[in-house]
């Protein structure tokens, strides 16, 4: 990936994935059915995040592991 940080300029990063609730019924039953990557800059750790897609399987897989 050729990343280059928007606020200081620095190319080195770290790259991470974060999971979140939706509506109601996935706040009801605790599933995290929104993911999301981060880039955060290893200089000034400004982060950006982009949304990815979740699969239905990891759907079901979360519900019944929390």
């Amino acid at each position: 990936m050729n990343y280059s940080c928007p606020k200081c300029g620095n190319t080195t990063y770290e790259l991470d994935e974060m999971r979140a609730t939706g509506g109601r019924f996935s706040k009801i039953f605790d599933v995290q059915n929104k993911k999301f990557s981060s880039v955060t800059c290893k200089r000034c750790t400004y982060t950006e995040f982009y949304k990815s897609k979740t699969s239905a399987l990891g759907n079901i897989f979360d519900f019944f592991t929390n």
